[in-house]
């Protein structure tokens, strides 16, 4: 029987749009090094690290620069500061460090990914927030916020196929994957939405862009690993 074409069937196409969403793991491909906690990996798994981080931050800094609400880590951070009085830098840095130590139970282990997020990702934030548009219209700052979070999934995809360990939050999101076996995309907009209204009760000032984050971050992470998976496997087209 032939398979329907797609764009025939409205109900094959809803079902295959929205299959992203049920994805569970991080696929292995070209770039996937073997041992996550390697000292030399393979070279194709470092360039495909560096590419990912470098679009991760890029995405990042569009979020900032759209000005209409700061990640729900930056919410939590904030009410953390507001609670304790300690400045936002310091309350960054003790989350940052209360996520690895959730690693334990969770059996996630680091590698140099873990290292390059951190250090990557702020020299594309230091580099790219000086040219990056500022706009003064709230569609287009909208627009912005939206890509961002695009990009930054996106970026996440690569970075987190390339198998060198990942940043503290997407080990956290991929942690609790593994041991709760719900899809991705449902496991990371939990966490993302539960950090928001922690901070949020602690004092944090949430906005539309945060809101943005919160509820797509999760499915553009899984939208970019099932995309690429399905790029990378695809098989070569039969013969009519």
């Amino acid at each position: 029987m032939q398979k329907p074409i797609f764009g025939a069937d409205p109900e094959v196409d809803m079902a295959f749009s929205l299959s992203f969403l049920k994805i569970k793991s991080v696929p292995i491909l070209f770039w996937s090094a073997k041992k996550t906690q390697s000292l030399r990996p393979p070279l194709v798994s470092l360039v495909f690290l560096v590419l990912g981080l470098t679009i991760f931050g890029l995405g990042e800094a569009l979020l900032i620069t759209a000005a209409v609400g700061v990640s729900p880590w930056t919410v939590f951070a904030q009410g953390l500061a507001n609670v304790t009085g300690i400045d936002i830098g310091l309350s960054t840095f003790i989350l940052s460090i209360s996520v690895l130590l959730c690693w334990i139970p969770l059996r996630q282990r680091p590698g140099i990914g873990t290292l390059a997020n951190a250090v990557i990702i702020a020299l594309v934030l230091g580099f790219a927030l000086p040219y990056l548009p500022h706009f003064d219209h709230l569609a287009l700052q909208l627009l912005q916020s939206i890509l961002g979070v695009i990009i930054t999934g996106f970026g996440g995809g690569i970075y987190l196929i390339a198998n060198l360990g990942p940043g503290p939050r997407d080990g956290l999101m991929t942690g609790l994957q593994r041991v709760t076996g719900r899809p991705m995309a449902l496991v990371r907009t939990s966490l993302e939405v539960m950090v928001i209204a922690i901070g949020w009760s602690l004092g944090g000032t949430v906005g539309i862009g945060t809101l943005f984050f919160a509820l797509g971050i999760g499915p553009s992470v899984a939208a970019s690993l099932f995309g690429l998976q399905k790029l990378c496997t695809s098989r070569k087209a039969e013969p009519i």
